[in-house]
Order: C-alpha cells, then sequence, then structure tokens
C-alpha cells in the first residue's frame, strides 16, 4: 500500500525527499559526475528562504542527494544561476593546479529590492562552497536583474554571461576574462514583444542536423501578458559573435519549447564531454505550482532531454528527445504487433503508474485517435489526434485530482503534421505527470496529472473510424530521486 503522503511522488523524475523545489540551477559536469543545483525552501513545502539544493548522479538516472550548496546568507536569497568548470583557472579560485567549480548566480536582497549577480566556488568536486569575498561582481542597481548563464566562447576567448531585465523584455550580453569583473556588450530586445516577463535565460550553438553548419539558439522563460495566459519557454534561432546576437528573423508566431502547462525554467548541462547539449526544466507552472497536492515535497523536474536543431516544415526547430540513459530503467516490455483499432476504446494488457510507451499510429478511417493512460474508474489522460484539426493533445479534465485550482484541469494542444499518414509517439508516465515526445521530438508536451494509484489501465481509441496501432511499453523501474 503506497504512503498516502507519497501517493504522488515520482518514480523515476528528480524530486528532493522533502520541502519545496523550483527552478534548476547550476548543471554542470564534471570528474565524472552530472551535477544538479535546485531552488530549495530548506525550511518548508512553500516557497521561500531561496538556497541551492544539491544532488550529484553518474549516468543522469539515478541521483545522491548532497547538503545545501548555497544557503539564503545575511538576508540574501540564492536566486537562479548556472555553475562552470574554470578549466584554466582564470577566476583564480583554484588551488594545486585543479580547475575549480565556480556558480555564478543572483543574490535577491529584499531590504534593497535589488537583484545582482554574485559567485561561488568549489575545490572539492562541488561538495563543498565558498562565497566569493567580492560579492557582488555585477549590481546595475535594479530589482529585476537575474538568472545569469555563463558560457566559455572559445573564438573570443572569453566567459560570456546572459541575463534577463525581467520586466523590460531584455536579455543582456556581458563578458569577462576572469569571472569577477563583467563589461556589458550588448542587449536583445525583439520589438512588439507583449508579454508579461522574461525569465531564465539560455544559449548554445547546435549543428543543424547532420551537416556542419550551425545555429544558436536563445531561449526565455515568459509570463505571457493575460494572468491566465501561457507561462513557459520559447526560443529564437540566430548567430551569435561574442558581443551580440541576431536572430533569423523575428515571426509572429514564437516557437515554444513544450505544449504543455509545466515545462519551466530548462537550462542546460555545461561541459558534457562527449558533446550532446541536455537539459531538464521544472516539471510545474506558477500558476498552480504552490497548490499541487503533495506533502512532505513540492516540485519535480522533467527527465533529462537531448536537444538538437532540425530543419522541420522550411524552419529551423528545436527538437528534444529523452536521453539514451532512461533505458537503463526499463523492465518488463509488452509488444503490440500492427493491429486495426475499431471505433471506441480498447484495453490493452500493459498497465502500470510508470511507463515508457512507445506507439505509432497509422491512420485509417478515424477523425480522432489516441492513447488513455492512468486509466480507472472515472479516470484517464488522454494523448489524442485529431486529423482535421492536424493537432496534438494532452486532455487532463479527467485525470484524476484536479481541484486543488481552478487553473489545472484543461486540454493543450499543438499543431502537428502527420508523415505518410503516421503519428510517432514516445511517452513517459509517471505516477504524477506525463512527458509526451511526437515525431521524435518535434513537438513536446509536459503535464502534471495526480490519479488514484490504482488508476493504471491503458487504452487505445478511434473515433469515427479505424486506425491501426504498433506499441512498445516498458514498465519502467524507479530510480534512487
Amino acid at each position: 500500500m503506497t504512503n498516502s503522503i507519497d501517493l504522488f511522488r515520482p518514480g523515476f523524475h528528480f524530486t528532493s525527499p522533502q520541502n519545496w523545489i523550483n527552478d534548476p540551477n547550476g548543471l554542470v559536469f564534471f570528474a565524472g559526475e552530472y551535477h544538479l543545483f535546485f531552488q530549495f525552501n530548506p525550511f518548508g513545502n512553500d516557497w521561500g528562504h531561496m538556497s541551492w539544493g544539491h544532488a550529484i548522479s553518474p549516468d543522469l538516472v539515478h541521483w545522491q542527494h548532497f547538503p545545501v550548496a548555497i544557503p539564503e546568507t545575511e538576508g540574501i536569497m540564492a536566486f537562479s544561476g548556472c555553475a562552470v568548470v574554470d578549466w584554466h583557472n582564470s577566476s583564480g579560485f583554484g588551488i594545486n593546479n585543479q580547475p575549480p567549480l565556480v556558480i555564478v548566480f543572483t543574490g535577491q536582497n529584499d531590504a534593497l529590492m535589488r537583484q545582482d549577480q554574485r559567485l561561488a566556488f568549489s575545490n572539492d568536486h562541488g561538495r563543498t562552497w565558498t562565497l566569493f569575498e567580492g560579492n557582488p561582481v555585477l549590481d546595475i542597481g535594479i530589482k529585476d536583474f537575474r538568472d545569469p548563464k555563463v558560457f566559455w566562447h572559445e573564438p573570443s576567448q572569453k566567459w560570456v554571461m546572459i541575463v534577463v531585465l525581467a520586466d523590460q523584455l531584455k536579455v543582456s550580453f556581458y563578458a569577462s576574462s576572469d569571472l569577477k569583473t563583467w563589461v556589458h556588450q550588448s542587449d536583445f530586445a525583439p520589438p512588439n514583444t507583449t508579454d508579461r516577463l522574461w525569465e531564465v535565460p539560455e544559449l548554445f550553438e547546435l549543428n543543424i542536423g547532420n551537416s556542419s553548419f550551425s545555429r544558436w539558439v536563445l531561449k526565455v522563460d515568459v509570463f505571457e501578458t493575460d494572468p491566465l495566459g501561457r507561462i513557459a519557454g520559447k526560443y529564437f534561432v540566430g548567430q551569435f559573435d561574442g558581443v551580440q546576437f541576431v536572430p533569423d528573423n523575428l515571426e509572429l508566431e514564437p516557437n515554444w519549447l513544450d505544449f504543455g502547462q509545466d515545462f519551466y525554467a530548462a537550462i542546460s548541462w555545461s561541459d558534457v564531454p562527449d558533446g550532446r547539449r541536455m537539459w531538464l526544466g521544472w516539471m510545474s507552472n506558477w500558476n498552480y505550482a504552490r497548490e499541487t497536492p503533495t506533502h512532505p515535497w513540492c516540485g519535480a523536474m522533467t527527465i533529462p532531454r537531448r536537444l538538437r536543431l532540425e530543419e522541420v516544415a522550411g524552419r529551423l526547430r528545436l527538437v528534444q528527445e529523452p536521453v539514451r540513459e532512461l533505458e537503463a530503467l526499463r523492465g518488463r516490455l509488452y509488444s503490440l504487433p500492427a493491429t486495426s483499432i475499431l471505433e471506441g476504446s480498447t484495453t490493452l494488457e500493459a498497465r502500470g503508474t510508470k511507463l515508457e510507451i512507445v506507439m505509432t499510429f497509422k491512420a485509417a478511417t478515424a477523425t480522432e485517435f489516441g492513447l488513455k493512460v492512468r486509466v480507472g474508474e472515472n479516470e484517464f489522460t488522454t494523448v489524442g489526434y485529431n486529423l482535421k484539426h492536424q493537432e496534438l493533445f494532452v486532455d487532463r479534465t479527467q485525470s484524476g485530482k484536479t481541484d486543488f485550482s481552478e487553473r489545472f484541469a484543461g486540454k493543450h494542444a499543438a499543431h502537428l503534421k502527420l508523415e505518410a499518414d503516421e503519428l510517432q509517439l514516445q511517452i513517459f508516465v509517471d505516477q504524477s505527470s506525463l512527458e509526451v515526445f511526437a515525431q521524435n521530438g518535434q513537438v513536446v508536451m509536459t503535464d502534471l496529472i495526480y490519479p488514484s494509484f490504482e488508476s493504471d489501465g491503458l487504452e487505445v481509441y478511434a473515433i469515427g473510424g479505424t486506425v491501426q496501432v504498433t506499441a512498445q511499453i516498458w514498465e519502467l523501474n524507479s530510480s534512487s530521486a
């Protein structure tokens, strides 16, 4: 029998043993270890006393929790930021000819109503951290100036910081030779932006497909102007020369990262040795994050995702796919050979609360088709496709517990064309979440769900005709997170 307080605790998504977490911070790889820092309240299950929690993994799957890395200190909360390996000891923080790990984070000073950028460093592989005595290293005297992401720009041989002026809807670029002294380079603020707030910027270079050509991706997380509007990440594709970012074009339709409701503040790992660009995000939404029905923990991370840049329908798109390391969680396999599904719902043999589902639908005569997960008495969540509207959707209106917030229940959709009349889905189902990767990650949808533990069924369905389905379904083991 599952303990009631842990009814919704994920089996393989990262959570803290207790207390509130939100944005991932300081993702960095060093000496065979992936570090995950995160916004953390050491004192309770709600937002407050923001500090940096810390966990380490050898494989992106199994995580060991460590003590708080950067606590709230003298009234200064430690807001979001990044971590880098200072390979050439440009900061002078290193000892014994070993490169230090350096954290760059936002200091939140409520008394002065000011945000600034600060440093901390470690010489013991991230086990303990020392605040730089010269903090803050960047202070322009304003309230909303936060979320630094720093990387080494090889062509110009300097560190680059991107940081947001959140309420001005602006990304600022700074440069430094030593991580301590920063010089303003440029700003990016596209015209006609109607968002209410920008946060958590990210900038990285990716090759286009398998070619040697590349582009830079600039990401920000936004609150739309409408109080009930989208809270999510969007991105721009362009070029960066170490000084300024120039987008290829500023289209009317934004490039959204995820079409569900629960993917926010994603940042990528620094210094990954095999060249993969990987990230994860906070799996929640500020519209209801403080009301979700979990205790003694609150907040989780998505699964790690590998990023690629591909040309899709004449446009460069950021494609996300689950990292291969997750295959280590696979247990029992159920296979469904090509089967024609009649109108209505068909129950599958496979069932579970922790699943990886790889499924291909071949359109026939149905006008809508899809999969229902976490099916139980009067409960299910639908991943469906509507052929008339060429729309992929997740409907969680009957997913289980939804009454904790009037903003939670809903149906979330994304435009998606079939390829050769086929829809390919890879879906990760956990105790309280659903992550959908369609057409090899061209469209991604992440949504929290809170079903009864007994709701563990799977059904495929068709409306208005038939559809052909092929599937592989793995039961997934829990990780140590």
